[in-house]
């Protein structure tokens, strides 16, 4: 049945000024847009007093494995988006080589997620994007190749720089998942196997990747004491390359690197002179979210998740973690040192035994469990085989507000789904429009929409999404500007939003009246040619 959406503000997504208007919706596009439609047989939705926009994109997510368990996707859709980007930070689901299923799941678990309900014997990118198709999941889905995956497929999880012979399979690799509809390449440099790599390396998969006019997601080797190095090196991969560069959750790390930011601006902008396509995305919040493997000096990774466990078994490396945690080691992003103890939380565990350290700082979970916080942080990963993740507290609302307003920002939310996660999984977009837009004022309504629409559509080349506009796919969200807001906190997140009236994916009314419909009609985006496309 077609569906007239009567009355609403339009504000389109395009930046331009909102309207009042009707938009007719048949099937999975929008058929027509006119200040007034009548028509017969056709589901009304009265949006009187409320704003009609395209859906959200969010261009950094982590629903890669829940997609396949719960393909609703709740937090996602009942915050109003309708499309969202898979394989973050170079650790994801495909390629996985059979051989490697045991320790990935390890490696991939304090991100994503781990589960015995799906069949991991999927290989690569093309089987595993089937299957998202298989489970008809709630929003549309598309997928970025990461390194690490790559990495692992073409020279396993060693600790080294790859052979000519190696960088080939690389590259190979990556030209076959860019042809099964990979949207891109993603890295993250301070995971494993990613962090072992070299400039080199990411620059000849960029190359393949450029062909395709594909995107490079980074989160940059460091976001904390050595982010002007780490820019550097990123803006030199997509100038050797050609690739469009996109950093990952932008934001600069810890107190003492806070006067940063403004060579950080100029760097955005020396790269935009010298023609280089760069863009990045943030979520609205001062802190951050991550597996809490991270707080580990990087050389404890060495050989993946397993050799992770039999080193927090060694007492005596115990010592060394903790020498290198209160020292450094330089180019190493410290979470320790720019967040500290108390300032990094718990969020999830894979069992029963420690779901008592949810919600706990490093720094509580000592005094739980009357040790020294290091050694209860130890114990904690090594008897959760490193799956634990955490939120730590980094920044100041003054910065975010500042990248906010860059004109390369597009929103996200970089939500970790399990156990008790960072609020931002439940409440990004929402938080934007009300506390940024109505409270701050920080941005317009129409620069806002723009930023969670047709930017992020443009920058991941989403043909016929991103805008409300005659024959683009019918992905609407409606909400009411005065009330919309994000409801979770650090204590209690598994909030939905205020102010989410209804979500329409592909023309399906999936949130009606602030209610999930139980409706999933979302589809796999694949890229064909240089277009991103159902």
């Amino acid at each position: 049945m077609k569906k007239l959406i009567k009355n609403g503000l339009i504000v389109d997504g395009s930046g331009n000024p909102g309207f009042k208007g009707d938009v007719l919706l048949d099937g999975g596009v929008i058929e027509k847009i006119a200040p007034s439609i009548e028509a017969d047989g056709v589901l009304v939705i009265d949006a009187a007093g409320l704003v009609v926009a395209p859906g959200f994109i969010d261009t950094h997510s982590h629903s890669d494995l829940q997609i396949l368990v719960e393909p609703e996707v709740a937090p996602k859709v009942m915050q109003g988006i309708t499309t969202e980007v898979l394989g973050q930070d170079g650790i994801s689901m495909a390629p996985l080589p059979t051989q490697y299923i045991s320790p990935w799941r390890k490696n991939l678990a304090g991100l994503d997620g781990d589960s015995d309900q799906i069949d991991w014997t999927f290989e690569n990118t093309e089987n595993y994007l089937n299957m998202v198709d298989a489970v008809k999941p709630g929003l549309n889905e598309c997928y970025l190749v990461p390194h690490g995956n790559i990495r692992m497929e073409a020279m396993g999880l060693e600790n080294r720089l790859p052979n000519e012979e190696e960088l080939e399979k690389m590259r190979q690799i990556t030209r076959r998942e860019m042809e099964a509809g990979a949207v891109g390449l993603s890295t993250g440099l301070i995971y494993m196997p990613c962090a072992y790599s070299e400039s080199l390396e990411i620059i000849e998969m960029c190359k393949v990747v450029a062909e395709y006019d594909g995107i490079f997601v980074i989160h940059q080797r460091s976001e904390a004491d050595t982010i002007l190095d780490s820019m550097e090196e990123v803006i030199k991969i997509g100038r050797e390359s050609g690739v469009k560069i996109h950093y990952s959750h932008f934001k600069v790390c810890g107190k003492k690197n806070w006067d940063k930011v403004e060579k950080v601006v100029e760097l955005l902008e020396t790269a935009k002179k010298e023609g280089i396509r760069v863009s990045f995305d943030q979520y609205p919040y001062v802190a951050g979210s991550t597996m809490l493997g991270v707080i580990l000096p990087p050389w404890v990774h060495d050989g993946g998740t397993d050799k992770v466990l039999e080193r927090l078994a060694d007492p005596e490396l115990r010592k060394k973690m903790v020498y290198d945690i209160e020292h450094g080691i330089p180019g190493w992003d410290n979470f320790v040192e720019f967040a500290g103890l108390d300032q990094i939380f718990v969020t999830s565990v894979k069992t029963e035994k420690n779901k008592d350290a949810i919600g706990l700082s490093l720094t509580e979970l000592g005094k739980l469990r009357g040790k020294d916080p290091y050694e209860a942080t130890f114990d904690l990963l090594y008897e959760e085989e490193n799956a634990v993740g955490m939120v730590d507290f980094y920044g100041t609302e003054e910065h975010v507000i500042r990248f906010m307003k860059r004109p390369e920002m597009n929103a996200c939310t970089d939500g970790l789904l399990g156990g008790k996660p960072h609020p931002r999984v439940y409440g990004a977009f929402p938080r934007i429009l009300g506390k940024y837009v109505r409270e701050e004022k920080a941005l317009t309504l129409e620069e806002a929409v723009y930023k969670m629409t047709k930017k992020p559509a443009t920058t991941f080349n989403m043909t016929g999404r991103g805008e409300i506009k005659e024959g683009y796919a019918a992905d609407i969200c409606i909400f009411n500007p005065e009330t919309v807001i994000d409801k979770g906190t650090f204590v209690e997140p598994i909030q939905y939003p205020e102010g989410i009236e209804y979500v329409i994916v592909g023309g399906e009314v999936t949130v009606e009246k602030g209610k999930h419909t139980g409706k999933r009609n979302g589809v796999v985006l694949r890229m064909k040619g240089k277009e991103v496309i159902r």
